[in-house]
């Protein structure tokens, strides 16, 4: 599914983001990603959506080394991948039914698949009902739920959650991990980078923690803290 090999990479003054990283992630798994700002967690997603490239090392995505890879396949690499934000990014000025739409047309579906799709996805999400809303007229745990639906368009193989609880309340933040928890159990493969103690306690997944470039924990079953 996911496979770094030895894999570094630095920025301009030498800064080492990744540091020789080996890791594996396998379809289907739920994966905590943990650390301190600059511990390196947002190289990682970057290396793994091909929006940058390592310095050295291979990197696998579905068994395929896309280190490699030339630009015009990038984005269907990317099609097999949803990301989820901490800020939403949702078009304020269209329905909850409208940001999901416009995601679907760009993309090149029928009007026929869209028009049957969307009120599945918001079912899948919890968010019926909620067709006509703007995203200003939805809490924050909502325009979430949205924004998971539209990582959902792509039927993903794995969804990037990149600290989707950080600007959430400790309730609803629960509540979008456990939808996250929900979409893993069909088979989807979440990688959530989160700074959520209690979150990554209670569900006891597995847990890989990166310190300035290395990852120096990688447990199933793990705690935000070693005991």
């Amino acid at each position: 599914m996911v496979e770094f090999k030895e894999i570094s990479k630095s920025y301009k003054k030498g800064y080492l983001a990744l540091d020789n990283v080996d890791l594996k992630i396998d379809q289907g798994e739920f994966v905590f990603v943990i650390g301190e700002s600059g511990a390196g967690k947002s190289t990682l997603i970057k290396l793994i959506l091909k929006e940058e490239n390592p310095d050295s090392g291979k990197i696998y995505l579905f068994d395929e080394d896309i280190t490699k890879v030339r630009n015009r396949k990038i984005p269907i690499i990317r099609k097999q991948i949803g990301v989820v934000f901490q800020d939403f990014r949702l078009l304020e000025n269209k329905t909850v039914y409208g940001n999901l739409q416009y995601v679907m047309q760009n993309l090149g579906y029928s009007r026929k698949y869209i028009k049957q799709e969307i009120p599945k996805l918001l079912k899948s999400v919890k968010l019926v009902g909620k067709e006509k809303s703007y995203p200003h007229q939805l809490s924050g745990g909502e325009q979430q739920r949205v924004s998971i639906a539209r990582a959902l368009i792509v039927k993903p193989k794995i969804i990037i959650a990149d600290e989707p609880t950080g600007n959430l309340d400790p309730k609803t933040s629960r509540e979008i991990a456990d939808l996250l928890v929900e979409i893993n159990k069909d088979g989807t493969t979440v990688i959530m980078i989160t700074h959520e103690n209690d979150i990554v306690n209670d569900l006891c997944k597995r847990v890989i923690r990166l310190d300035r470039g290395k990852i120096v924990r990688d447990e199933v079953g793990g705690k935000y803290e070693e005991n």
